[in-house]
């Protein structure tokens, strides 16, 4: 897999994708990441990036020219999906990165300011991604956000798939309760089933925790999930 990311502050990635999983990918030849300066594909002495908002109104705007000049060098004659982060796009969640990471190549937009020239979003994107609904001055950690959640899942990124399926949201529920040596810590004792090595007991006990813990933190999430019989 390919990941473009546009921004204005490339100096903001290398620390996150220098370590853990997303650098043992890169190494392994997984995904290739590769980071544009907006300002790069600018023409004049000051690299302008940004200009007030026709009508008037606080803050300042990414001119069109720039970003546009970007995606087309950067993307060639090649077909993929380009993604403005945003906190106005469709809210990201498992689902979505699932969605993602089965496409050989993904180009990020990073906004700034107070927005970007809506015919980007009108000529130039194909997706308009959020991480929550509240507002970061820019959508660089939000790329970092996508990148690490779609990274993850491509094959041979984790050491065990297992993980993969068992992860909270992968099938609409938060994760079971988990527990590691000592079996009991300050009198605290691991449940019992988990030291039965009744298999079968152990996936019906977290089931039935992943529920309850879904019901208790994010109940809204139960109406996308089917729960069955064992509910």
């Amino acid at each position: 897999m390919r990941i473009d990311i546009l921004t204005l502050f490339p100096e903001m990635f290398p620390g996150p994708f220098s370590a853990s999983i997303i650098k043992r990918a890169v190494d392994g030849g997984l995904v290739s990441l590769n980071i544009y300066n907006i300002r790069d594909y600018t023409h004049d002495k000051h690299h302008t990036v940004d200009d007030y908002a026709y009508g008037g109104g606080a803050g300042m705007i990414l001119k069109p020219k720039p970003i546009f000049e970007a995606v087309e060098s950067v993307k060639g004659e090649d077909t993929c999906s380009v993604i403005l982060l945003t906190p106005q796009g469709r809210p990201f969640s498992q689902s979505v990165a699932q969605e993602l990471s089965r496409h050989d190549r993904l180009i990020l937009i990073c906004g700034r300011y107070e927005g970007v020239d809506e015919r980007i979003r009108e000529h130039l994107v194909s997706d308009e991604i959020s991480i929550g609904d509240y507002v970061l001055s820019g959508g660089e950690l939000a790329a970092m956000v996508v990148v690490e959640a779609v990274v993850r899942l491509l094959p041979g990124v984790l050491g065990s798939e297992e993980s993969l399926a068992e992860d909270s949201h992968t099938d609409g529920l938060l994760e079971y309760p988990q527990y590691t040596r000592p079996a009991v810590f300050r009198g605290w004792s691991v449940p019992e089933v988990l030291l039965s090595g009744n298999h079968a007991q152990i996936a019906k006990w977290r089931r039935e925790k992943a529920i309850r813990r879904t019901k208790e933190r994010r109940p809204e999430l139960l109406d996308r999930v089917s729960l069955g019989k064992d509910s």
